[in-house]
């Protein structure tokens, strides 16, 4: 067995009161085992394109208990390893009743965190928790719960297939001539294995994810700047030597880095390719590398036949995870930010009776109304509101400054738009106190809220990015073109493009900040509490940052008024 068995992992992943699911990947086909409290839970690995997985499931936990647990390759320890400098690893199952805390956040490049990584990247913020989490838990011992969040959910660009790293390029250099197509962006299986490797391996965050549950779905760069914007932007892939081999290597290891841990046990007995991993018995390990990559083929062209999206219910609240990227209808006639299928899921999943509503959408569904009104207008002017030459325009606008969120899809925002006013309003069982949607992918962070007198306060929260900061002068463009009189303007141009006024308005309770952070969410007496953290650099440390909050907001119910403890 190689010296350290482990290339990754392990990662916490779907957590509930009694059951746990942990993933690894192996450098060898071996046999893991999960074990807590002298019990062990067992699985073998499963092979895609020669790397080696497992996911492990752990069942008959203590609802809101705290155990240790340690993983085994083949008999033998392989974590924590012995030199590790953080606490134990812990398994922690949901308690009955108790409410929800969550970290959020989206877009972490994936660099060095020395002086010269943070000076281009800035400080990770993922990492700074980290460091923060392992030192509450070294000095309040490994039964403590306090301050622990049930879950990390990353909402989108977890990892960067095509703006790479000088160290990613190195090994794109090893294997290829890089000045060929589709040069410093990957190419196959192989480079996105080490892109998750380069992502992942850090030891603090790695240690986190080993502790801490953790929920995914992905945003654009995950598989390509500006996936699915338009009908004429995937023609436009479609038609390289590359884009085929790009989006099954992508959607293939999606499906085994972030997408399988989504799932719950139930939820992965149903899945066509969990069936085939679980009912592998005969001698030696699985490949499954053919059934995913015609798996990831149908899923691309037919998304009909594959749902990346997923709900969780914790202490209350209800998370609702929307795929904003593949399951896009393109065609014109049709054009729709969620396919038919996609749209039936999500409305039935928008319902009241809980005390909070979470919806989890890479993609912004408020954006400052300055850029709600651009990407409204874009969209029409793209789709031939003031003809066939404009409409070219429009498209190479749409695809050079990113206008293909929500607002860019008008027809999925009123009918989302709709849904949200019924579920706030009761018409949907009882009216939760919020109904907020958690996002990322703009590389700034704020709050805003719907203007309404009853009801739920509906409300918008982004995080963004965890580490990846708009260069300075994007900075002040994006500012420009959010508020002041972008906001009348847009809109006069959007009414000049036949463009509906919106269903409802809205305004920022927090204006943007572009700090790299990560953002906390915590269901107390007072409301929704939100906050927002960065790294620190102290005295040169670069490896050892500490947590600084950067804005904090609590989303009192109607009866009150939300608490600031920030002068952003």
């Amino acid at each position: 067995m190689a010296s350290k068995p482990l290339v990754l992992g392990p990662m916490l992943r779907y957590v509930d009161q009694t059951t746990a699911s942990i993933w690894v990947e192996t450098v060898e086909a071996a046999r893991i085992a999960v074990v807590v409290a002298g019990n062990s839970w067992q699985a073998r690995t499963f092979a895609v394109h020669g790397h080696h997985y497992a996911l492990v499931e752990v069942d008959g936990l203590e609802p809101g208990s705290a155990v240790p647990y340690r993983l085994e390759i083949d008999g033998v320890q392989a974590w924590p390893e012995p030199d590790s400098p953080y606490p134990a690893p812990m398994i922690r199952t949901l308690a009955p009743g108790r409410p929800l805390s969550l970290a959020f956040g989206s877009c972490r490049t994936s660099t060095e965190h020395d002086a010269a990584g943070n000076r281009k990247h800035g400080v990770d913020a993922l990492r700074a928790y980290a460091l923060h989490r392992a030192a509450s838990g070294a000095a309040n011992g490994p039964g403590d719960n306090s301050g622990w969040p049930d879950l990390v959910l990353f909402l989108g660009d977890q990892v960067y297939a095509d703006s790479t790293t000088e160290a990613m390029q190195d090994f794109i250099r090893s294997r290829r001539d890089i000045k060929e197509p589709p040069g410093e962006e990957l190419k196959d299986y192989q480079e996105y294995a080490h892109l998750y490797m380069l992502a992942w391996s850090d030891g603090a965050n790695r240690w986190l994810l080993s502790t801490v549950p953790s929920a995914m779905i992905f945003d654009d760069h995950d598989i390509r700047d500006d996936w699915n914007a338009s009908l004429a932007w995937r023609r436009q892939m479609e038609a390289t030597s590359w884009w085929h081999g790009r989006i099954v290597s992508g959607l293939t290891s999606y499906w085994v880095y972030q997408h399988l841990g989504n799932l719950s046990p139930e939820q992965r007995a149903q899945d066509e390719l969990w069936q085939q991993v679980a009912s592998h018995s005969g001698d030696g390990e699985l490949d499954l590398t053919d059934a995913l990559e015609a798996f990831a083929e149908r899923a691309d062209q037919d998304p009909e036949t594959y749902r990346w999206s997923f709900t969780r219910d914790i202490g209350g609240t209800r998370l609702v995870v929307v795929d904003s990227r593949a399951a896009r209808e393109l065609e014109p006639e049709r054009r729709s930010l969620l396919d038919q299928d996609e749209m039936a899921w999500l409305d039935g999943q928008l319902q009241g009776g809980f005390k909070h509503l979470l919806i989890g959408t890479s993609l912004p569904f408020l954006l400052p109304q300055g850029l709600h009104h651009i990407e409204s207008w874009n969209e029409a002017l793209s789709e031939g509101a003031w003809g066939k030459f404009p409409a070219a325009i429009g498209e190479r606008l749409r695809q050079a400054v990113d206008l293909e969120h929500w607002a860019a899809f008008q027809q999925s925002f009123r009918k989302v738009a709709g849904i949200v006013e019924e579920v706030a309003d009761g018409g949907r069982g009882p009216a939760p106190e919020t109904v907020t949607f958690l996002s990322g992918d703009v590389h700034f962070s704020y709050v805003s809220e719907v203007q309404r007198s009853s009801g739920s306060r509906i409300v918008q929260a982004v995080c963004s990015p965890v580490r990846n900061p708009l260069p300075r002068f994007l900075r002040y463009f994006t500012a420009v073109m959010s508020y002041g009189v972008a906001a009348p303007v847009g809109a006069l141009v959007a009414r000049g493009a036949k463009v509906p006024k919106p269903p409802f308005d809205w305004k920022g309770l927090k204006r943007p900040w572009f700090d790299n952070n990560l953002a906390s969410l915590e269901d107390s007496g007072d409301g929704l509490r939100i906050r927002w953290e960065t790294g620190v650099v102290d005295d040169g440390d670069h490896l050892h940052p500490r947590l600084k909050e950067v804005a904090a907001l609590t989303i009192a119910p109607r009866s009150t008024v939300p608490r600031s403890t920030t002068t952003r």
